[in-house]
């Protein structure tokens, strides 16, 4: 039986870890590092998620705030907001909340935000440097299953690493992740051929696909470790993920139960890339003025 990638767990390691360097940020600069959402509309799911963000800034002693814009807000007024957000000395992380409505380029809003307070990781720039090995942010759900992947001592480096899913949000942001990480990478996808025979080749499986269950145990590796990102209803209406839990978990050495996998760690590491904006600007300011 697989052992259970605890993601609730993790991920409040992680926020103590953000705690303790915010209180150092704060003693060496008098000041926190600043987070600022932007939602626009009443979106419900949007909602929650934005005001759990705004919960977990304040635990971990993140200056966080929340634009709160009718749904009739234009493209013009959003794009200008993002720009102040970009140019205040107080703000270091921006994320603005997709989906949003109608009339509103997602990826407009996407390239206006500055990459250096591009805490979602979104921005071309923000994808060329993952790509290109420099450091950088990177999405936080990636970044996320990485430290899970961390977590479970497997050894990434020369592993046989399959994701399937090719989404510019996790599928191909974590691809790029593994392969910095020195695994073999194969990028799959729901018209991959064969696709069960190259589940069945990977060390590290990562799904990321959205369709409810769709990689059974019978297409997973014995001893492989398996991070489900997928967030699905099943026909009874309960959450789970892109892989059959049940089966999978028969054969895997470990894998991301769904929910308390994967999906706790997005918000934890959100506060993580604020606190590596928050550093990073503070060391460009410092070379700019030793210049």
């Amino acid at each position: 039986m697989a052992t259970l990638i605890d993601g609730k767990a993790i991920s409040k390691l992680v926020r103590e870890e953000v705690a303790r360097g915010v209180e150092v940020f704060k003693v060496k600069y008098s000041r926190v590092p600043g987070l600022h959402v932007v939602l626009v509309g009443e979106d419900p799911a949007s909602t929650v998620y934005v005001r759990n963000k705004e919960k977990a800034a304040l635990e971990v002693g993140i200056a966080g705030q929340v634009h709160r814009l009718p749904a009739s807000t234009t493209e013009e007024a959003l794009l200008g907001l993002v720009k102040e957000l970009n140019q205040s000395g107080e703000v270091d992380g921006i994320l603005v909340q997709f989906p949003v409505p109608q009339g509103i380029r997602q990826q407009k809003v996407v390239e206006a935000t500055a990459p250096s307070k591009d805490v979602d990781g979104l921005h071309p720039e923000s994808i060329g440097a993952l790509w290109a090995g420099i450091k950088g942010l990177v999405p936080c759900t990636p970044r996320g299953c990485m430290r899970l992947i961390a977590e479970t001592g497997i050894k990434v480096d020369g592993a046989q690493a399959v994701v399937v899913g090719r989404s510019n949000l996790v599928g191909k942001p974590i691809a790029g992740l593994l392969l910095a990480a020195n695994a073999t990478v194969t990028l799959a996808h729901s018209k991959t051929r064969d696709l069960a025979a190259v589940c069945r080749g990977a060390d590290i499986l990562v799904a990321a696909v959205g369709r409810s269950k769709m990689i059974p145990g019978s297409w997973i590796k014995p001893g492989a470790v398996v991070i489900d990102v997928g967030m699905n209803r099943d026909e009874a209406g309960k959450l789970c993920g892109d892989v059959d839990f049940e089966s999978a978990s028969a054969v895997a050495s470990a894998i991301t139960p769904v929910p308390g996998g994967v999906g706790p760690m997005t918000i934890a590491m959100l506060l993580e890339n604020t606190l590596l904006a928050a550093n990073a600007r503070i060391s460009r300011a410092s070379r700019t003025l030793v210049s």
